[in-house]
C-alpha cells in the first residue's frame, strides 16, 4: 500500500512506510530500534507493523543469531 498522507484510517497506522523521515522516527522510537535495524527489519520481514513487532518478540525470546 502506498503511504497517503491524508489517509489516516487504521490501514495507514499499522503500516511502516521506512521512505517517509517521520514515519522512520516514529517507528524507531516507538519499536526502539535505530533506524537502519528499522529498515533491515522491514525489508526482512515486510512493512506491517504487527508482523515486524511479532519477529522482534520472537527474536527477543531466543536471543541473538
Amino acid at each position: 500500500m502506498v503511504d497517503d498522507l491524508k489517509r489516516r484510517g487504521h490501514e495507514d497506522r499499522e503500516r511502516i512506510n521506512i521512505n517517509e523521515p517521520s514515519e522512520l522516527d516514529r517507528w524507531s522510537k516507538e519499536l526502539g530500534l535505530t533506524k537502519d535495524r528499522l529498515r533491515a527489519a522491514v525489508r526482512k520481514f515486510g512493512s506491517a507493523a504487527d508482523k515486524v513487532r511479532d519477529e522482534l518478540k520472537k527474536k527477543k525470546q531466543t536471543g541473538p543469531s
